[in-house]
């Protein structure tokens, strides 16, 4: 854009069909967003053309990033425009994992075909010279985007090993994303089962980020309300949160852990009755899965029962099904349908037409148990700039740690009295949320130093893959 005329770029973009310009239905819409009432491009003044070729992007403002499939710990950040025909428009960019883009949060978050082709419109993709929005429809790739989602918007039937249907559908990162299955999925499920019919929908990681993003965010676009939270708990985690040894993936668990130990319990269970008390602010019943390891005994589980019921919980239920299938959850089931059936009054943490920062701090104190926010200068900034656009009506994606309620993943239990430091802040727009930066989050994963390819292999006899089951 930037090494043509305002006539060179007026004459590749808008070619001549039949002897006429030609405008396509996108280039229509830009026309409008820019207060031009006009579909006739003969009809377009000079002025006009130049406004509607230049996109006049600043560069340092460009947020979009290229997305891989694949862990590459080397490319979250890269240079690009080092080419010769690039006229030295370098600048630092970089690639996060694909379930983190926000395309996936869309997927996951549209109602229907063309509720998810309006998300990708609205997608932010940078500002211009001015602080203007500019948008996936001001690029003119809505269209084209939404050809290459219309089959991924469909869910996938699969079935439990004992036959009972199940969706699996899209895959938004937890951290900066929502971490939650489908809005399609859900509708699909609910349909499938009829009005008297249950439907379990997952919220990933713990409670204070997946179900407090499911409840503010998913069930804002949705328009369905849960009837019940069912919140798993195991008593090696609640140890651990107990102030029990680190946890470290590959190496062999603690004696703490696999053995009996009602102290160490007893004082982590402060998290499991946290996230218990935050899930009753949101007007829904609660049952706790208290997922049962071999190493578990009698008197931990009937500590977590009297722990959770104290909380607020309406049970707490021994779940073995992952040694029974479906008959180790049939008392687990039974008291989901016993709650389910009193009578909720749903209602959202926070009001959307709140400031930005009162949303945020909100979902601090009330979610995490915290004090107070800070904010980076460059954070202050964005959310002024986001107001200004009018972006300060959507509601908070937090990005944060899941190993902690605070920012410090060490810090375990039920902590009070921190305050949540926000580096930065960033629109997904499309989506239709904004999610504040807690720290530092990586959005691109890195391989462990004994990677999982070390067991994988194939059998050349009988072409069966091995490792990976």
């Amino acid at each position: 854009e930037a090494t043509q005329s305002d006539a060179a770029l007026w004459r590749r973009m808008v070619p001549k069909r039949e002897g006429k310009l030609y405008l396509s239905p996108i280039m229509i819409r830009r026309l409008k967003r820019l207060g031009i009432e006009k579909e006739n491009a003969e009809e377009l003044t000079a002025e006009e053309k130049s406004r509607f070729v230049r996109l006049d992007i600043d560069p340092a403002t460009i947020t979009w990033r290229r997305v891989i499939d694949t862990n590459d710990r080397f490319i979250r950040k890269i240079v690009v425009g080092c080419g010769p025909k690039e006229k030295d428009k370098i600048r630092y960019t970089g690639f996060d994992i694909t379930v983190a883009s926000e395309i996936m949060a869309i997927l996951a978050l549209a109602t229907s075909l063309s509720d998810m082709r309006e998300r990708f419109a609205k997608m932010v993709v940078a500002l211009d010279k001015k602080g203007n929005a500019v948008t996936a429809d001001d690029l003119g790739v809505t269209g084209a985007l939404a050809v290459l989602m219309k089959e991924a918007i469909k869910p996938n039937l699969m079935q439990t090993l004992e036959q009972t249907p199940m969706i699996v559908h899209a895959g938004p990162f937890a951290n900066i994303a929502h971490g939650n299955s489908s809005i399609v999925a859900d509708q699909i499920g609910l349909k499938m089962v009829g009005p008297d019919g249950y439907v379990i929908t997952e919220a990933g990681f713990g409670a204070d980020i997946g179900m407090e993003k499911f409840m503010n965010i998913k069930c804002r676009y949705s328009g369905l309300r849960p009837n019940c939270v069912v919140l798993v708990a195991t008593v090696r985690a609640l140890k651990m949160h107990g102030g029990g040894p680190k946890v470290v993936g590959g190496l062999p668990l603690a004696k703490e852990y696999k053995e009996e130990n009602l102290e160490l319990l007893e004082k982590g269970a402060c998290n499991m009755q946290h996230m218990i008390r935050l899930a009753r602010k949101f007007g829904v019943p609660v049952v706790v899965a208290l997922n049962k390891f071999p190493t578990d005994t009698e008197a931990e589980m009937k500590l977590l029962k009297k722990k959770a019921v104290e909380a607020g919980a309406e049970d707490a239920v021994v779940a073995d099904h992952w040694r029974d299938g479906g008959l180790g959850a049939k008392e687990l089931g039974e008291a989901v349908v016993k709650a389910s059936e009193k009578e909720g009054k749903f209602q959202f943490l926070y009001d959307l037409d709140l400031p930005i920062k009162d949303k945020i701090e909100i979902i601090v104190k009330e979610a995490y148990g915290g004090k107070g926010v800070s904010y980076s200068k460059l954070a202050l900034k964005q959310i002024a700039s986001y107001t200004k656009l009018g972006f300060d009506k959507l509601p908070i994606c937090m990005a944060k740690t899941q190993y902690s309620l605070s920012s410090d993943p060490n810090l375990k239990g039920a902590p009070t009295g921190f305050t949540i430091p926000i580096k930065e802040v960033r629109a997904s727009v499309g989506a239709g949320f904004l999610y504040p930066l807690i720290g530092e989050m990586s959005t691109m994963p890195g391989l462990g130093t004994r990677p999982a390819f070390y067991d994988i292999d194939i059998d050349t006899e009988t072409g069966k893959v091995i490792g990976l089951s």
